[in-house]
């Protein structure tokens, strides 16, 4: 078992370094991790509906998309990850319940009652504090879950809070669930890094013949490569999400009212119709064409408007009500 340190809190770091170490270190490994704020979804959900876009724009909170399945989480600062990446015989690779033991064992440690409950949650009189996923890749399994010490519990409403209305898809959806922090069920204060200290120390208790290790700089380099070529991109972490229809209407504040609907696959519009009882100089089914092909992003639809004249396709309605459609 290899203990490896890390320091970084940029989050497609984080999520790339999880990816290279279950692909190219041959030894078992535990990890503790933090990321700044960023909302983290599972590999095979629609980010869009997941996440509060002008919360994340506002905050300037990045968006990653994980290796393994489950529902969005929110992390920051105050949230710990741990990880286990483990070898195993086919069928029996997943196991939830072993993966969290060491963490349950900790807080009995500082004398808090808590329990496994559900498919993959660990909870404090019924409030989640840990959620938990896995990814298994050949004969190993990759194991991680949250860790609520000390979050921003308005953040983690705020940046997740999404209009279900808008999209239909079946990509999975998320559960939220009512959630606690650790430090709220101490007796006496602890710093998050202490805890984090005792979370690894206990590990390796059960673990003794484990080593701690730091990354190696051809370790950074060749993980900066995953992050430029997959982690930070657009195309997986919104691009990926499974095909679904968007629907949204808005009550301009002298247009009148408008509705999107776009079919969207790989993350691109395939199809557009726009309905209301607005006034128009030009016909809509030109604007309708020219999102075609379009990525439904901030970006593009930004660029998009900037480059036609939506105030000729929409009489009295603004770029940022246009803009608000889509989203």
């Amino acid at each position: 078992m290899l203990i490896i340190k890390r320091h970084s809190t940029e989050p497609w770091f984080n999520l790339a370094t999880e990816e290279y170490v279950l692909k190219h270190f041959n030894d078992d490994s535990f990890m503790l991790w933090r990321n700044e704020p960023s909302i983290i979804v599972g590999k095979h959900q629609n980010t869009l509906a997941e996440i509060n876009l002008d919360f994340v724009e506002q905050n300037k909170i990045k968006v990653v998309r994980r290796l393994s399945g489950g529902g969005a989480v929110f992390h920051d600062l105050g949230n710990i990850n741990f990880t286990f990446i483990s070898h195993g015989e086919p069928g029996s690779l997943v196991d939830f319940r072993k993966f969290t033991e060491p963490i349950l064992e900790v807080m009995q440690k500082l004398g808090i009652e808590a329990r496994f409950e559900g498919r993959n949650d660990l909870t404090i009189d019924g409030r989640k504090f840990s959620g938990n996923a896995e990814h298994v890749f050949r004969n190993k399994v990759l194991h991680h879950g949250t860790l609520l010490f000390s979050s921003i519990m308005a953040d983690l409403t705020g940046a997740l809070k999404v209009d279900p209305s808008k999209f239909t898809d079946k990509a999975v959806k998320s559960v939220r669930s009512r959630v606690t922090n650790i430090s709220e069920h101490l007796r006496e204060p602890l710093e998050i890094e202490k805890f984090m200290e005792m979370v690894r120390s206990h590990v390796n208790e059960k673990y003794p013949d484990a080593i701690t290790i730091e990354l190696s700089e051809a370790d950074h380099q060749n993980i900066h490569k995953l992050v430029e070529d997959k982690y930070s991109t657009w195309n997986w972490n919104f691009g990926y999400s499974p095909a679904y229809n968007f629907k949204k209407q808005i009550k301009t504040e002298k247009g009148g009212h408008i509705e999107m609907n776009l079919q969207v696959e790989a993350g691109v519009i395939r199809a557009a119709r726009i309905y209301g009882d607005y006034f128009n100089l030009l016909e809509t089914s030109e604007l309708e064409d020219s999102l075609i092909g379009v990525p439904h992003s901030l970006d593009s639809i930004q660029e998009l408007t900037l480059r036609m004249k939506i105030d000729e396709y929409f009489s009295h309605v603004t770029p940022e009500e246009f803009i608000s459609l889509f989203f």
